[in-house]
C-alpha cells in the first residue's frame, strides 16, 4: 500500500445532493433499494458494476459457507468482551473481527495470492502441474505456509469445497482457479510430503476469483460473512450468556508455571 500523492479526496463510491444519494452511478432509492440483494450490492460497492448471474451466485455461496464455524477464538473473543460490556454491541463486533489473520479467516486471501502465481505462470505457457509445484516449492523455500489445505477436523476434503466448487459449474463462472486449486491439491504429496486436502479457506479464492472477484479483497469475504455470525452470536448472549463461562473455563483449566515468591500457599496450606 502506497501513500499516495493526492491532495484532493477522491471517491467513486458514493455522492450526494438534497435530493438524492448516488451508488456507483445509481439512484440509492429509485435504482437499489429493493430492486437487487445485498451481495449484489456488495459487489457493485466493491467492482463499481453490477455481477452478472453467476458471479452473484458464486459470491452468494461464499459467504454462507463461511458465515459461521462454531465457538472459534473470535466468537469467543466477542462473547467474552460483550459480556463484560453488553451496552456496547459494536466493540464485541470488534473484537472478534480483529482476530481475522493469517491463522484464522485470513487464509483466503493468501490461496488466492499462490493461486494468482501459479496461474501466471500457467498463462506463460508452463503446464499446470508443474507451475503449481514450481509456485508452492518457492513458498515452502521462503519459510511460508502453503494456505488452503489440511483441516484438523476434516481429514478428508471438506465438504464446503465439494458444494462452492458445484455452485460455481452451474453458474457457469471462469473455473481455472477451481483447477489450479485441485492441481495444488495433487502437488501436496510431494511438495509437502503430505495429503492434505483442500480446505473452505482454498475453496473461496478458487471461485472468487474466476467470478470477477479481486484477489486484494478477499480478506473482506471472511469478514463480512463472519460479521453476520458474530451478530449472531451477540443475540444469543443476550438471552443465553455464556460469555463468563468462557473465561471461567479458561481459568479453571489454567497451570502456573512460573516462579513464586518464598512462602507463597503457605498459609493456605496451615
Amino acid at each position: 500500500m502506497k501513500i499516495g500523492k493526492a491532495t484532493v479526496p477522491r471517491t467513486a463510491i458514493c455522492t450526494s445532493d438534497e435530493h438524492t444519494i448516488v451508488i456507483r452511478g445509481k439512484d440509492l432509492s429509485k435504482d437499489l433499494i429493493g430492486k437487487i440483494s445485498f451481495v449484489d450490492h456488495f459487489f457493485l460497492l466493491l467492482n463499481g458494476r453490477m455481477p452478472e448471474a453467476g458471479e452473484s451466485a458464486v459470491l452468494n455461496a461464499t459467504l454462507i459457507a463461511i458465515a459461521e464455524h462454531g465457538l472459534v477464538p473470535s466468537v469467543q473473543a466477542a462473547r467474552m468482551t460483550f459480556a463484560a460490556a453488553p451496552d456496547a454491541m459494536q466493540g464485541a463486533v470488534a473484537a472478534g473481527i480483529l482476530g481475522c489473520g493469517s491463522v484464522v479467516l485470513g487464509a483466503s486471501e493468501t490461496a488466492g495470492r499462490m493461486y494468482s502465481e501459479i496461474d501466471a505462470k500457467a498463462q506463460g505457457g508452463m503446464a499446470l502441474p508443474a507451475a503449481a509445484f514450481e509456485v508452492m516449492s518457492a513458498w515452502r523455500a521462503a519459510g511460508k505456509t502453503i494456505p488452503g489445505y489440511g483441516h484438523p477436523l476434516h481429514k478428508e476434503r471438506d465438504e464446503r469445497v465439494g458444494a462452492l466448487f458445484d455452485v460455481a459449474r452451474a453458474a457457469g463462472t471462469d473455473l481455472r482457479f477451481v483447477a489450479i486449486a485441485e492441481a495444488a491439491e495433487a502437488q501436496m504429496p510431494e511438495v509437502l510430503k503430505k495429503p492434505l486436502k483442500l480446505n473452505v479457506s482454498g475453496a473461496i479464492p478458487a471461485v472468487l476469483l474466476g467470478a470477477g472477484f479481486p484477489v486484494q479483497a478477499l480478506k473482506g469475504i471472511p469478514i463480512l460473512a463472519r460479521t453476520a455470525g458474530l451478530i449472531a452470536h451477540l443475540y444469543e448472549e443476550m438471552s443465553q450468556p455464556i460469555g463468563f463461562a468462557l473465561s471461567y473455563q479458561a481459568t479453571r483449566e489454567m497451570e502456573y508455571d512460573g516462579e513464586l515468591p518464598p512462602g507463597f500457599g503457605a498459609k493456605a496450606a496451615a
